[in-house]
């Protein structure tokens, strides 16, 4: 299929953020991550570990940990996400291992390390965010996982596989205060993407009003795994029916949930709200206090 010039653009531009992106991520790591023995969780806190121990680059374990993920994970992310997901990861990989010979690293205060690190690395990945990617990783991890357990939330599967990888930090870089001081720079980095995307909330409502709700909320069930409502509605002025659909997501999904509804319906009218607190199956267990 021939691409448009519009589409031409947009992958450029996305390939630009995704470099930005990168940037940031990498001085994160090289200047004030590795060099502090700070292990940031994910696979990158995996290649930080393995860098320590055996001296291989960072990078190149990135992607050698993300090949087997993303061709087992290329049905749970579909064709297109996965594409743009594997540029991301290569191409912040790629940074990682480049600038590695260049950047200045800092030893000094270690508590300014991780909070600098997670600021960094937390703007390197929103970004990646915002143009409808990841970075593969634990993130497929957790799909998979919880397509076999239901009752493990993804969120809650990606924290004890960062506890697990902080723990092993612990052990490889003999030290306590460096697992302390990683479970600081993951929290940084999440409330700077939380922040970057969307604030400081806790979820998305989208009330999505469509002339195609079967196909829409087919896609985002699909592509997003997040349940669908639909309602029936009228319009005051016009007397016409319509359809609303309802659907909850995390922060991080509304960017991908908009794009398929542009996709498919580039007329349909959209209200994103803030939800402060979303309970049920695939957020917080309703019994969780």
């Amino acid at each position: 299929m021939k691409l448009t010039k519009k589409q031409i653009r947009k992958s450029i531009f996305d390939i630009l953020i995704y470099i930005l992106g990168g940037s940031l991520y990498s001085i994160g790591i090289n200047s004030f991550a590795s060099p502090n023995n700070i292990a940031p969780g994910g696979l990158t806190g995996v290649g930080v570990i393995i860098n320590h121990i055996f001296g291989f680059p960072i990078g190149v374990l990135i992607i050698v940990l993300n090949i087997p993920l993303f061709i087992i994970g290329l049905k749970e992310l579909g064709k297109y996400f996965l594409i743009k997901t594997i540029i991301a990861t290569v191409t912040m990989s790629v940074l990682i291992d480049v600038s590695a010979a260049f950047l200045p690293v800092y030893t000094g205060n270690t508590l300014l390390a991780c909070l600098y690190g997670g600021l960094l690395t937390g703007a390197g990945l929103a970004l990646v965010f915002m143009r409808g990617a990841t970075t593969g990783g634990t993130d497929i991890i957790a799909k998979l996982i919880n397509r076999k357990f239901k009752f493990l939330s993804i969120g809650r599967i990606i924290l004890l596989m960062d506890l697990l990888i902080i723990s092993a930090s612990a052990i490889a870089f003999k030290s306590i205060e460096s697992a302390l001081y990683a479970v600081i720079m993951i929290f940084a980095s999440s409330r700077i993407i939380d922040s970057a995307l969307y604030g400081a909330d806790r979820g998305k409502m989208l009330f999505i009003i469509t002339s195609k709700p079967e196909e829409l909320s087919k896609a985002i069930m699909k592509k997003v795994s997040r349940g669908v409502t639909m309602l029936d509605g009228t319009g005051a002025y016009s007397n016409d029916i319509r359809y609303i659909l309802m659907c909850a997501v995390r922060r991080h999904e509304a960017a991908k949930v908009h794009e398929i509804i542009k996709n498919i319906d580039n007329k349909a009218f959209i209200i994103t709200t803030e939800a402060g607190e979303i309970t049920g199956e695939g957020f917080k267990d309703l019994y969780t206090p």
